[in-house]
């Protein structure tokens, strides 16, 4: 009966991250037709946009305090309807105030969501005892590429915010309600009193909030100037600069969908070290790319690379602080997803018009191979959460054995 109750909290998990990645894709991939709609000037769309994961960030410091009083489960319940009802709004407003409310409410909803969402998973992964992180992921992964497929789609037929928005509510809606039924929580088994996270804690936590930023930084620089980068300078067509985020996107998808298989057969540390070379050396083909198509196998590279090193630094966390404490691990260190975000694109933009653009494809490299530096934060090389190294089931079953 608890491996029925743990399968179907991974299948409704999944979904929640499907889900939230067809909204967050529907909401940026439709930026230009929002700022249309609202007149938002270029002056203030940064503003507008970067409110989002600052709301997002204070959010997921909330949800640290919330889920000592209350499951994750029920902030993930109450979460991923606002979060859609929100993107709904965004489409439905004729005023800027009606917009920035909007936005505020997403980006609120959104930092509660993916907190949520990450704790449920780490539980899970700790109650199945091996890697089912890079799924999840996956998941979001599909979920982005429909979404934003979606938006093309309404594009094309000139429909308006609204008329683009409306579909995904009402199918997703209902879907996520019945879902939700079905989320696993992770029972309390008294590792809060035992090992919390105060100072010394953070400190075991920051190399892992240092990484989760770094690869954020990547990732915002693929999404927000690919396209800029393979047209002004690498010369391509308008139609053939919007290939790379969408070879980013497949990739990313592909490679979680296998890296749980490798974190099962080599360990975390040397998935996420492999993941970090190929990343690094992606950014380092973009820079040096002498045309399109090679500058295209360079961010097909950096799918392959970036896609396993955050699910596994979640899961990381889950494994430094067991127990309920791994809660407050992933709160904290969810905020540096969207610190990550803030950071790249004005980084990446900010170097390339003062210097270059292909200098500007290195510091994201760099960074990235921080990550080599933090790897044994990982975890040891034993914990593989693969067959012949997980811990007995029926301890990892009686973690969970009342998490519905």
């Amino acid at each position: 009966m608890a491996d029925v109750r743990l399968r179907r909290g991974r299948g409704a998990l999944g979904f929640s991250f499907f889900a939230q990645g067809v909204a967050f894709a529907l909401l940026v991939t439709r930026i230009p037709a929002i700022q249309d709609r609202y007149g938002i000037s270029d002056a203030l769309l940064p503003a507008f946009l970067a409110a989002v994961p600052i709301l997002a960030g204070a959010a997921s410091v909330g949800t640290e305090h919330l889920v000592k009083r209350v499951a994750p489960s029920v902030v993930l319940r109450w979460a991923q309807p606002v979060v859609l009802l929100s993107l709904l709004g965004v489409g439905a407003g004729s005023r800027m105030w009606h917009v920035a409310l909007a936005l505020g409410a997403f980006g609120l909803s959104v930092g509660a969501l993916d907190a949520s969402m990450n704790m449920l998973g780490v539980s899970l992964q700790r109650a199945y005892g091996r890697s089912i992180m890079l799924g999840f992921h996956a998941a979001y992964s599909l979920g982005g590429i429909l979404g934003a497929s979606a938006a093309w789609v309404a594009t094309s037929a000139h429909l308006g915010l609204f008329e683009s928005y409306l579909p995904a509510l009402l199918v997703l809606l209902p879907l996520v309600l019945v879902g939700s039924r079905f989320y696993v929580d992770q029972k309390d088994d008294g590792v809060v009193a035992e090992k919390g996270l105060g100072p010394g804690g953070f400190k075991l936590l920051l190399p892992l909030c240092l990484v989760m930023a770094c690869a954020y930084i990547g990732d915002s620089t693929v999404a927000n100037w690919s396209a800029k980068y393979l047209q002004d300078v690498l010369g391509s067509s308008e139609q053939l600069a919007t290939v790379p985020y969408n070879v980013y996107m497949v990739t990313t998808l592909i490679g979680r969908t296998v890296g749980d298989l490798g974190v099962r057969r080599f360990g975390a540390v040397a998935v996420v070290r492999c993941g970090t070379v190929v990343a690094a050396g992606g950014f380092a083909v973009v820079a040096a790319a002498p045309g399109a198509w090679v500058g295209m196998l360079g961010f097909t590279l950096l799918g392959i690379g970036l896609c396993v090193i955050v699910p596994q630094t979640f899961a990381a966390a889950g494994r430094l602080f067991p127990g309920a404490a791994s809660d407050t691990a992933i709160a904290r260190l969810n905020i540096f997803n969207y610190v990550g975000f803030l950071i790249g694109s004005p980084l990446v933009g900010g170097i390339g018009d003062a210097w270059s653009y292909r200098g500007a494809m290195l510091v994201p490299m760099v960074l990235v191979l921080i990550t080599l530096f933090h790897a044994r934060s990982f975890g040891p090389k034993e914990a593989r959460y693969g067959v012949g190294h997980e811990r007995p089931r029926v301890v990892d079953v009686g973690r969970g054995g009342n998490e519905v």
